[in-house]
């Protein structure tokens, strides 16, 4: 028997279902609520599409490991030559 899942039970395990942790049975349930709510639906799109654009926009603002050791080595070499003055 398969579950049947009101628009609330799908938000309650959106977060998961997104994530791919819920159980065969759990999925099969979302999926099926989300053929036929399109409510459920956009909110699951929008989401997603949210979740997506922070990580590129993570990605775009990390800085390169080699630009964080140049900055790194700078400072260094600056609280160096201070201590060397003092």
């Amino acid at each position: 028997m398969t579950i049947q899942l009101t628009c609330e039970q799908l938000l309650d395990h959106l977060s998961d279902y997104i994530d791919g942790n819920l159980s065969d049975e759990l999925v099969e349930a979302a999926q099926e609520h989300l053929m036929t709510c399109h409510n459920c639906h956009v909110v699951l799109s929008s989401t997603q599409q949210t979740i997506l654009l922070y990580r590129e926009q993570q990605r775009a603002q990390a800085m390169s490991d080699e630009r964080q050791n140049a900055i790194y080595n700078t400072l260094l070499d600056k609280f160096s030559l201070d201590s060397e003055t003092s």
